[in-house]
């Protein structure tokens, strides 16, 4: 079969074409041989030369290896990418949450903020309110102290218009009975030379005799005693006018009396002797001659610790109180108890007496104080009030007051009459250990277990001024007789001396532990205190 002829020029370009492009490729990959064995050549000339090392050089990748690398990292970014995201929508999701809890705060904020405001509005209204009611507080404060003088003015006014009646009553009487016109004959009592004779045994059974029968009579005529309705005026209020003396100060530290093997926690001053006595946790007392300091008569009925002291006005009689819960009167002519009183449920802290001489109150760790009746031997009151301990009690000199400390932080004054607290005194902050009157009565002092020291005004019931010698205790205070110096004994074995005039606080060193009792003697020029060592140290 004969070809076209068309048809076999066409094959010729056609394969001449191909012929060209086979030519070109091959060339092409000549060129790329060539190319690549030069590269051989000066590869291997390098390492003749010692220009590069074999070790030097990995494998030289492809293009087939470099898209697997590729590849791979790209699966690796869209992994991350995939968790990128997870981690965008939770964290989109915690972003609500928080915006959400951020409104309602928000809210809440504004609300909180608009009942402040409301609240402060209401709490000026209120200040406004109470600075119109102060006014008439204070009125009402000043009338209700004017109606408490008038009330004790009252009552003094009544008890003497009763002793009155009695008296006119008594002389009708006794006029009436006809024996008005005789008058009662006074002898005088010849001197008694032979009171301090020896007496020999009949005269001893004799004399205890006598004793029995008139011990029966009283006990037979036991009779309540009645406080006294129209008292003396107080003495200490001439001494005081007429005292301008200036204050002593410089005490210095002029004996030391070795008397008690365990501490000493009162000592007490005779009314009238240069005599005083004190009690220790040895369970005695002893009475002390001054300035010597030698040893009168020691007393040891207490089962327990003696917690106080205090001298009859007439400073025949020694009353005693302690930790076996009784409080006990000593003869001190013979030196031996008289007579105890009992019915304290817990330790007795402290006791005064009556200036009639016949009552003594005592005030016990049972938060109760009690009065008792010398004559009829019994408790004639029980003074409750106090929710803690009553750590101290002390009649107001010549007159039916009392005024007791206790731990729970406040002061009472009470109607030793009726058993009813008149008054109460808030301010200290801790346990109350001591509070006394001035010699004068206008100035209560008191102290606490931090070592403040407190001054009221017995008058106006009000505090004057308070006093921190702190932070340890303040165990007792007591005033020098003219009123103007008030000492108080430390916790830390210091004796700080209070100018109630300037304010200035002198101290005194000179105890090595702690001292637990101060007073000062009847002159002012001497002071006593007492420590947990068992001494009395006298400064003068």
């Amino acid at each position: 079969m004969e070809i076209p002829e068309k048809l076999n020029s066409h094959t010729y370009q056609m394969t001449i074409l191909v012929f060209q492009k086979v030519k070109k490729i091959w060339q092409k990959q000549f060129r790329s041989f060539k190319n690549r064995l030069q590269i051989l050549i000066f590869w291997y000339e390098f390492i003749q030369k010692g220009v590069t090392e074999v070790r030097d050089v990995g494998n030289v990748p492809d293009v087939y290896t470099q898209n697997m690398l590729l590849e791979t990292e790209n699966k690796n970014l869209k992994k991350d990418l995939k968790h990128y995201k997870q981690a965008a929508d939770k964290a989109r999701e915690e972003l609500l949450k928080i915006q959400k809890e951020r409104d309602f705060h928000r809210m809440h904020h504004k609300r909180t903020v608009q009942e402040k405001n409301k609240l402060i509005n209401d709490l000026k209204g209120l200040k406004l309110h109470y600075a119109s009611y102060e006014p008439t507080i204070r009125v009402l404060h000043e009338k209700h102290h004017t109606l408490l003088k008038q009330k004790m003015l009252t009552s003094l006014q009544r008890d003497r218009a009763v002793k009155q009646i009695s008296r006119i009553q008594a002389t009708s009487m006794y006029a009436v009975s006809g024996c008005g016109n005789s008058v009662p004959e006074i002898r005088a009592i010849p001197g008694r030379e032979k009171e301090y004779a020896p007496e020999g045994p009949t005269q001893n059974d004799l004399h205890g005799t006598r004793e029995q029968d008139k011990y029966k009579t009283k006990m037979k005529n036991k009779m309540d005693s009645k406080f006294p309705t129209a008292m003396q005026p107080n003495p200490n209020l001439y001494f005081c006018k007429e005292n301008n003396r200036p204050a002593k100060f410089d005490y210095k530290l002029n004996n030391i009396f070795r008397l008690h093997s365990l501490p000493v926690s009162c000592i007490a001053i005779h009314p009238r002797k240069d005599i005083l006595v004190s009690c220790g946790e040895d369970h005695i007392w002893k009475l002390v001659g001054l300035p010597k300091g030698n040893v009168l008569l020691t007393g040891c009925s207490h089962t327990d610790w003696l917690s106080n002291c205090c001298f009859h006005p007439s400073g025949n009689k020694l009353a005693t109180a302690s930790g076996d819960t009784t409080v006990k009167l000593w003869d001190l002519s013979k030196g031996n108890c008289i007579l105890t009183f009992e019915g304290h449920g817990h330790a007795v802290w402290s006791c005064t007496w009556h200036t009639c001489g016949d009552f003594v109150a005592s005030s016990s760790l049972d938060t109760t104080s009690k009065i008792w009746d010398v004559n009829s031997e019994r408790c004639r009151c029980t003074l409750y009030g106090h929710t803690d301990s009553v750590n101290s009690i002390e009649f107001f000199p010549y007159s039916n007051t009392l005024l007791t400390g206790s731990a729970d932080k406040s002061l009472s004054l009470w109607d030793a009459r009726t058993g009813k607290c008149e008054q109460t005194l808030y301010g200290h902050m801790h346990s109350i250990n001591d509070a006394t009157f001035a010699p004068r009565g206008h100035i209560i002092a008191s102290c606490d277990s931090c070592g403040v020291t407190k001054l009221w005004d017995f008058r106006k019931l009000l505090p004057i001024v308070s006093i921190d010698t702190g932070p340890s205790p303040g165990n007792e205070v007591n005033f020098d007789l003219s009123g103007r110096v008030l000492a108080q004994a430390s916790g830390n074995g210091v004796i700080h001396l209070l100018d109630l005039k300037s304010g200035a606080i002198h101290r005194l060193m000179g105890h090595e532990n702690e001292a637990h009792t101060v007073v000062f003697s009847h002159d002012g020029e001497s002071l006593f205190s007492g420590g947990s060592d068992g001494t009395v140290r006298k400064w003068s």
